[in-house]
């Protein structure tokens, strides 16, 4: 009797324990691929706005064609971002993000020199389109940051702690501005 007692709580211990472990692997690779989904979603809109990009050049080409130094700066920044967007680090993509942001802002610049170009309805469609585009890639920043801080906490945290290595998950880093880009740039019009 009393070694049926034995046995049934080692049983009942042996089976909670196996279903915590289940439920914090789970748990564990849940966060982890919302994390990697949220990633994937700055690349989304990295992409998108690299792919605005060669349009906004263009048009403001059309009107300022001796500001070729420009135009090749935001070329080159723009294929930078479209690289890091493809598989780069957190740390890279954020690089590569902050270069571009410097670029559009000479390329802005540029554009108040020349009002027929302000007038442009190709121009301030274009300039509508970058800005949503930024507001989709703030917010894509942040549900990114959200997930880590989640999965973070989560893999810092008993009981799931525990299972971290089980479930190869470990801390991410957070989406961060590069130095000196912490605030949006600052375009006129």
């Amino acid at each position: 009797m009393l070694l049926t007692v034995i046995v049934v709580i080692v049983v009942i211990v042996f089976v909670v324990a196996l279903a915590l472990a289940a439920v914090g692997f789970n748990k564990l690779r849940r966060a982890d691929i919302t994390a990697q989904e949220a990633l994937g979603g700055i690349d989304v809109q990295l992409t998108r706005r690299a792919d605005l990009i060669p349009n906004l050049v263009n048009t403001v080409k059309g009107y300022a064609t001796h500001e070729r130094g420009v135009f090749e700066e935001v070329t080159a920044a723009r294929a930078g971002v479209a690289r890091a967007a493809q598989g780069g680090s957190v740390e890279e993509k954020a690089a590569a993000e902050g270069r571009l942001d410097g670029a559009l802002g000479r390329l802005f610049a540029v554009a108040e020199n020349y009002p027929d170009l302000k007038a442009s309805s190709n121009f301030v469609a274009l300039q509508t389109e970058l800005s949503d585009t930024e507001n989709k890639l703030s917010f894509a920043r942040q549900f990114y940051n959200d997930a880590v801080s989640r999965l973070n906490q989560l893999v810092q945290t008993i009981p799931w702690m525990f299972f971290a290595g089980m479930a190869k998950v470990g801390n991410r880093e957070f989406y961060r501005a590069p130095e000196g880009q912490q605030q949006p740039p600052e375009v006129r019009f």
